[in-house]
């Protein structure tokens, strides 16, 4: 039941955040990276802040500042760098290096927070990595305009994720995916929001550019569907299943992002139903477990039954 309803999350993760992306683009047109980056975590903040409102006291200082650390890494740093990224960058570029997420969360958990996995697992991480970077060199005709400086920052934010799901993992599997999405967001949101209030020129902005009303629009379907609830369910995935599982959805999110573009009218090639078969076979490694997932995996890649 574990596995089908893992799946289901990541499905359902795979079609709003390849939908982010382009949200993230449009509300450039509107906002500077460092409004979008901030905006997102206060929008989030006020939608959350009733949850987080009610569920703050019973919580212990040490997990307060665990969330607090949590909600910095996994989301303040990561919002601003990836606003920053895209205002040199393309969106293929950024989907792609978010593909490293999973790679990191395997790295990271196997160095400092005694991730257990096994040889399959692992090959699973490489092949849907390959798959998704594939998949994207395919779409873009095999080329980007690398800019190394700004897709470093898009490197550190699958860093900070790969971090942050460890710690979630780890550190605060005795809470509930509510609870740790709506007191992050609270911790590290309430600061944020008086500095937009007094340090940012955004409601005067509005005011003044009432055009700017559709980019907070976009930012807002970005914070409230994109940021709140699909980490609500994210943080669930991670309790669930493993980090480098729930990590993976990184790796389906330029498949969202390709079928996007194909309806809205670019041209459809055969080479991407055979990536689009690794990254599902690398997830399915992936997620493998001792057994009958662990032996299918083996038997695909060398006719032998996993030991």
């Amino acid at each position: 039941m574990k596995n089908t309803l893992s799946w289901l999350i990541l499905l359902g993760l795979v079609l709003v955040w390849g939908s982010s992306f382009i949200l993230i683009k449009r509300s450039l047109l509107y906002f500077s990276s460092d409004e979008v980056g901030i905006l997102r975590i206060v929008i989030t903040f006020l939608f959350l802040s009733p949850i987080a409102f009610i569920r703050f006291k019973k919580i212990e200082r040490k997990t307060a500042i665990i969330l607090f650390v949590s909600g910095i890494i996994g989301s303040v740093i990561p919002s601003w760098l990836f606003a920053t990224a895209q205002t040199q960058i393309d969106s293929s570029l950024a989907g792609t290096l978010n593909s490293l997420t999973p790679l990191f969360t395997l790295i990271v958990g196997l160095l400092f927070f005694k991730l257990k996995t096994r040889w399959y697992n692992i090959i699973g991480v490489i092949i849907g990595l390959f798959g998704a970077v594939g998949l994207i060199m395919a779409s873009s005709s095999g080329s980007f305009d690398l800019n190394i400086k700004y897709s470093f920052l898009v490197i550190i934010a699958t860093l900070c994720y790969a971090i942050n799901v460890n710690i979630i993992k780890t550190y605060l599997n005795h809470l509930d995916s509510l609870s740790i999405t709506a007191l992050t967001f609270f911790l590290v949101g309430l600061p944020l929001l008086f500095f937009t209030i007094f340090f940012m020129d955004v409601p005067a902005e509005i005011i003044a550019e009432p055009e700017k009303l559709k980019g907070l629009g976009y930012l807002s379907v970005l914070s409230i569907v994109g940021t709140g609830l699909a980490l609500i369910a994210f943080n669930n995935l991670i309790k669930i299943s493993s980090p480098v599982f729930a990590s993976s959805v990184t790796y389906l999110i330029p498949v969202v992002a390709i079928a996007w573009g194909i309806l809205d009218g670019e041209i459809f090639k055969l080479s991407y139903i055979l990536w689009f078969a690794l990254i599902i076979f690398g997830v399915f490694m992936v997620n493998a477990k001792p057994g009958k997932g662990a032996n299918i995996s083996s038997m695909l890649l060398f006719g032998k039954r996993a030991k």
